[in-house]
């Protein structure tokens, strides 16, 4: 008896992706994952979505937008507190879409796979004639009671951001050929964020968030989460060295640097300040959570507000 051939869709799942999947996912032979979490620890889920044309340019190598996708939901997972477990993929591409590309795709998850030790545990590929779509699920595991949450700040909290803020703003500029990168480091940021994994703890951090939509937006989520207002002074925001004074509201307010966002104890300042220190991650205290209404300020270094228009992106 000779053995039918295997379908198209599953030949490319068998030959790209089978090599990513960990124990959990069963070799993807099956129609769900069999995942047993750490003894005695609890799960954090979190889903991105990423669509060429909104979230990466549709000529942007594939291996890259797969890093980038797997790294968004980890820096979800960074902002809980939680460690990398599993995750889940879900691609609907162009019937059209060569092998080459899924083969650079694969490439580029197994690259990051090993860098942050965790493995495919299986989801779903479709044929679209729209643009690519690709939809990822991770999950962490953290301690009972150990996720930290947005809601937590209180007044008198330093507001905390890693990284620099506005490398992705400009990066995008530069990948539209609207703005020159020399070195390519804007560029680099806009593509391949860095999720800040190990840093939060609720023993540092009271609350915590990445920023994917823009500072300002993102502050005014932990704001209106606390029952809060946040004073941001513009002289201690770590802006990209490249920024011009006229780019600074778009650093602010352009989203996609996926750093955390951080609301931080006063005796708790030098503990996280150590832990970041250990783990090479550039922090910076940029202002202070505050009584009163639930909105963000901007002050310069005379204290007056700064007019900053919408705060950040949004998708409708």
């Amino acid at each position: 008896m000779i053995a039918p051939p295997l379908p198209p869709e599953f030949a490319l799942i068998a030959r790209h992706f089978r090599p990513l999947a960990g124990p959990a996912g069963l070799g993807l032979a099956d129609d769900a994952a069999l995942l047993v979490p750490p003894p005695g620890r609890e799960l954090v889920l979190t889903v991105d979505t990423m669509v060429a044309g909104v979230h990466f340019l549709p000529g942007d190598p594939p291996d890259l937008v797969a890093r980038k996708l797997l790294r968004v939901n980890l820096s979800d997972l960074a902002a809980k507190g939680a460690d990398p477990l599993g995750y889940l993929l879900a691609l609907s591409v162009p019937r059209a879409t060569p092998d080459a590309w899924f083969a650079a795709f694969a490439a580029g998850l197994a690259h990051d796979q090993a860098e942050f030790a965790i493995a495919l545990l299986g989801g779903d590929t479709t044929a679209t004639p729209g643009p690519v779509s690709l939809s990822l699920t991770a999950l962490g595991h953290v301690a009972p009671g150990g996720m930290v949450r947005r809601a937590g700040a209180r007044a008198g909290d330093g507001v905390f951001v890693t990284g620099r803020i506005g490398d992705a703003a400009l990066g995008l500029r530069v990948a539209r050929g609207e703005r020159a990168d020399q070195a390519g480091r804007l560029l680099a940021r806009y593509r391949l964020p860095t999720p800040r994994l190990g840093l939060v703890t609720p023993a540092r951090v009271r609350a915590a968030m990445d920023v994917s939509d823009g500072l300002v937006q993102d502050l005014g989520h932990l704001c209106r989460a606390a029952g809060l207002g946040a004073e941001i002074e513009a002289e201690l925001v770590p802006f990209p060295p490249e920024a011009g004074p006229e780019e600074r509201v778009t650093c602010l307010t352009g989203g996609d640097d996926y750093e955390l966002l951080l609301a931080v104890a006063p005796e708790a300042e030098s503990a996280l300040r150590s832990a970041a220190h250990e783990k090479h991650i550039p922090l910076a205290r940029i202002g202070r959570f505050q009584a009163g209404a639930e909105t963000v300020i901007l002050r310069d270094p005379a204290g007056t507000p700064i007019p900053i228009g919408a705060g950040g992106w949004s998708h409708f």
